[in-house]
């Protein structure tokens, strides 16, 4: 079929310049699985739009049920690539969980999550959050608006429950982030003991994205974070209010990547160059003239294959607004980034900030050194892939040579004050540096032992 495509591909007159430059492919039949959450999109537009395609690769799309069954696939080989949580190629890397060698060639997206909580504790919230001039909520809104409510269900002698998707997702770190930063504990792992748990004001548990809203409704937890659409989704169920985007907590923060094994990338090094044109190509379209393809975008997630939630529930946060309770809709235009900002470029740096939570949380359980947080980053991020991808795609004609970072040492310049929830820069060439200047989180040589921090 390959051969009979670039037959096609020579004679007819409506040739894309994608055909002309096709890469000889070492395997063209894939297998892609995804989570049913918006930031899966550069894979179905990539199907849709006709991207894969144009590369040769005959790609079929599967959902996946939860993080782990994907990532064990991608492992065991069922799955030739996937839409993962970032921490997944770096926990697999290091060993935490899963142990396998997982690289990442390309970033999928910035921005994208929220933390939601109940309506009922969102009641209990409103007396600690400011308000402006029109009486809504002041955004963002820090957890210390929380911690009298997690307080008064302590002295109660009830736990306070939340849920995240997966032990090593952004989501798990950015709920911990937000509610470290405003003084609430939740929790240390151990190696003997890795509910996260250990000392925790909150108890955060995993609970699968689209079944976030149902958990929530039953009151087995208080509230969560997730992905869109299924924070959006809990507004307009009328169960749940989302008190902060990820964008507020940390501006343009990395999210979702595309992870494959690094035997795959090794033993098929032009296929997995023509499916990262491919993505990019997506990534692209999905921003280019200011957003001007999302409602076709969200068209294309709301069907059954892919995320399959309601038209209206995808595009309340996909289109560039973002609803907090019924009729408090605000402009939100970067919630969802595919390609802006270099939002598709693979950095180290963004690497090194899912490992210095690991570290933080005690996942990582001892101390590591600066350079290791470097040469891990560097074995599982690959920005080298990407660049090669992207130069066939500027000689192709199909993208703009000003649009990638070439000259990149793989790092971003460090995250400024202002662009961060605690007023905590971040720099990744600095991690243990980092580290030290969080107030809630393991330092130095610390390590957790049963249910104490010890050094």
């Amino acid at each position: 079929m390959k051969k009979l495509l670039l037959s096609l591909a020579a004679t007819t007159a409506l040739t894309a310049p994608a055909f002309a430059e096709m890469l000889e492919l070492e395997k063209d039949e894939l297998t892609f699985g995804f989570i049913k959450l918006t930031d899966m999109a550069p894979l179905a537009v990539a199907y849709e739009q006709g991207f894969f395609d144009d590369e040769g690769l005959f790609v079929t799309l599967e959902a996946q049920a939860n993080w782990k069954v994907l990532l064990d696939g991608v492992i065991d080989g069922t799955l030739d690539g996937a839409h993962m949580l970032a921490g997944q190629p770096l926990a697999a890397t290091i060993g935490f969980g899963t142990e396998a060698h997982i690289i990442t060639p390309f970033s999928m997206d910035l921005n994208g999550n929220g933390i939601t909580v109940s309506n009922e504790i969102w009641e209990q919230m409103k007396p600690n959050i400011p308000t402006m001039e029109d009486g809504r909520p002041q955004h963002p809104i820090s957890a210390s608006a929380l911690a009298p409510v997690v307080e008064k269900y302590k002295s109660e002698g009830k736990p306070f429950n939340m849920g995240m998707v997966f032990p090593v997702s952004t989501h798990n770190y950015e709920l911990r982030y937000w509610l470290a930063a405003g003084g609430l504990h939740p929790g240390y792992y151990s190696t003997d003991n890795i509910t996260g748990q250990i000392g925790a004001d909150v108890l955060l548990s995993v609970t699968p994205p689209p079944q976030m809203p149902a958990t929530l409704e039953a009151g087995t937890i208080y509230g969560y974070c997730v992905g869109e659409p299924w924070n959006q989704q809990a507004v307009f169920k009328g169960i749940g209010v989302p008190v902060i985007t990820d964008y507020e907590l940390w501006k343009n923060n990395p999210e979702k990547v595309f992870g494959i094994t690094a035997e795959f990338a090794q033993e098929y090094p032009n296929t997995t160059k023509a499916v990262v044109k491919a993505l990019i190509r997506a990534a692209q379209w999905l921003d280019e003239n200011d957003n001007a393809n999302r409602e076709e975008a969200v068209e294309i997630l709301s069907r059954p294959d892919y995320v399959g939630a309601d038209y209206e529930v995808i595009a309340a946060s996909m289109t560039g607004t973002f609803e907090y309770e019924k009729g408090d809709k605000r402009e939100v235009p970067d919630f969802n980034v595919f390609f802006r900002y270099n939002a598709t470029y693979p950095y180290y740096s963004d690497a090194i900030w899912y490992l210095t939570q690991m570290r933080r949380w005690g996942q990582i359980a001892e101390a590591k050194s600066d350079e290791w947080y470097d040469e891990v980053a560097k074995s599982v991020y690959r920005p080298d892939i990407y660049l090669e991808a992207a130069r066939l795609l500027v000689d192709e004609g199909l993208a703009n040579e000003a649009d990638f970072p070439w000259d990149s040492d793989g790092y971003k310049a460090p995250t400024p004050a202002a662009d961060i929830i605690d007023g905590i820069p971040y720099d990744g060439k600095a991690p243990n540096a980092y580290l030290e200047s969080l107030p809630i989180g393991l330092k130095g040589a610390q390590i957790v032992e049963g249910s104490e921090v010890k050094g």
